[in-house]
């Protein structure tokens, strides 16, 4: 039986983890759902729930794969077996989907990379970069040759292994991240009129909150962690035994919403300095920032430098969710690595081409009143994340939390003294608020 890998390094792991966690949703989605909410309100929202119920299934998944050294199905199936393993099999499943998907996303992200440096992004009307875009994502050919690069580029690190592909990516990929979004920020807090941004940001307005406020802030805490598909089951399940878990599953939450607050900072200032609307959505990212970009100077090395952040965003976010797909088959079927890194990359390729042209060709396609790439999503982000989060609660909660509690002393043999609020939240408040996202995700609250 080949000898199962281990991360290298606390750092490498941490690292590795908060990568998996950040990805489009901390830098594309959440600067747009802080300005749909209200800003600083939905900001502090957020918080709460990210350290709180966010934290503890992130550490949940973490133990599990600690605890049976095993991918997101084999976990189950080695710690209690019977109907388990379907748990384990959501999260597959939800990796397969999403990361087709997301590739056809990340792939724009490179795109626009390329536009930034031939100038094609230098326009400053919203409604011009709104036909470009809507042109783009359209076209047939084009982003299914970004969606390619994007795949290739994560089939390379993962089936490189895990210490020297994904925790060697992650220790150059993060703190170049870091970096940017510096760069970045400095470059928009500095613009004139950006204090309004700022303060948007920072300044929280409890008048405007309502249900949907804490709804959003809550499925964003949950999504943005990377919870619910098995990644940090299965990054887990490469820990050593007297690694501190709670202390890593700690630092990876806190720099996963840093880099979220941090994107807020980059954003949100440069919007309200040029007078554009922090509530634009998703169009934010490709068609209002670029615009906002258009307007300073060395617009086009700031909106290049952007675009980067995003793709190297994506790309720790992918190589977690195609580990997820590749340890099942590396552990479960004995397929190695390389083979099982390259076969599931090109099927997730395939499945990733009707979601682009769903967006142009096939767009009048539907099933259930849905585009296949909505549908990709619907199926992913709504039913398959919230189920296995959920259910991963549960198990932890209630059929293995003896082995859970001694998981967590090993590093040192002592029980902490949060364990019991740790298992409050694990046992009933977790499972409560993802039903919660789960039936608002399915129209039923």
């Amino acid at each position: 039986m080949m000898k199962r890998e281990h991360w290298g390094s606390r750092l490498g792991f941490i690292l590795a983890a908060a990568g998996s966690a950040v990805g489009l949703g901390n830098i594309w989605k959440f600067p747009y759902m802080a300005g749909e909410n209200g800003g600083g309100a939905f900001l502090l929202i957020y918080l709460a729930l990210v350290f709180t119920i966010g934290l503890s299934v992130m550490l949940a998944e973490m133990v599990l794969g600690r605890m049976a050294e095993k991918n997101a199905i084999g976990a189950f199936a080695k710690l209690k077996g019977g109907a388990w393993p379907l748990i384990g099999f959501c999260g597959v499943a939800a990796a397969f989907i999403i990361l087709s998907f997301y590739s056809v996303v990340a792939g724009w992200t490179i795109s626009y990379m390329v536009k930034s440096v031939t100038g094609a992004l230098a326009i400053e009307d919203p409604d011009q970069l709104g036909s470009l875009f809507g042109g783009f994502i359209s076209d047939p050919v084009s982003p299914l040759i970004y969606h390619a690069i994007f795949m290739v580029l994560t089939v390379f690190v993962v089936l490189s292994g895990v210490g020297a592909g994904i925790e060697r990516a992650s220790k150059i990929l993060m703190p170049a991240l870091f970096a940017l979004l510096l760069v970045l920020i400095v470059r928009s807090v500095t613009l004139p009129g950006a204090e309004a941004g700022i303060t948007f940001l920072l300044s929280p307005d409890f008048s405007k909150v309502t249900w949907t406020t804490v709804s959003d802030a809550l499925s964003q805490a949950f999504f943005s962690l990377s919870l619910g598909m098995g990644a940090m089951i299965t990054y887990g399940s490469y820990l050593s035994k007297k690694e501190n878990i709670a202390s890593s599953a700690g630092w990876v939450t806190l720099l996963d919403t840093m880099v979220a607050v941090m994107s807020g900072l980059l954003i949100l200032p440069a919007v309200f300095a040029f007078g554009f609307d922090p509530s634009a959505g998703p169009g934010l990212t490709f068609i209002t920032l670029p615009a906002v970009f258009a307007q300073m100077p060395f617009g086009s090395f700031f909106a290049f430098l952007f675009f980067l952040l995003l793709a190297i965003a994506a790309l720790t976010s992918a190589v977690s969710i195609l580990e997820v797909v590749v340890a099942y088959f590396v552990d479960d079927r004995g397929i190695s690595r390389k083979s099982a890194s390259i076969t599931v990359g090109v099927i997730i390729f395939l499945m990733g081409i009707p979601s682009s042209l769903s967006l142009g060709i096939m767009g009048d396609f539907t099933i259930f009143g849905m585009g296949f790439f909505d549908l990709m999503d619907f199926v992913s982000s709504k039913l398959l994340l919230p189920i296995g989060g959920l259910f991963i609660s549960l198990f932890v909660g209630w059929v293995v939390w003896g082995k859970a509690k001694e998981d967590i002393a090993l590093h040192n043999g002592i029980v902490p003294f949060w364990i019991n609020a740790w298992g409050i939240i694990v046992k009933f408040i977790a499972p409560v608020a993802i039903a919660f996202i789960l039936l608002k995700g399915l129209g039923v609250l």
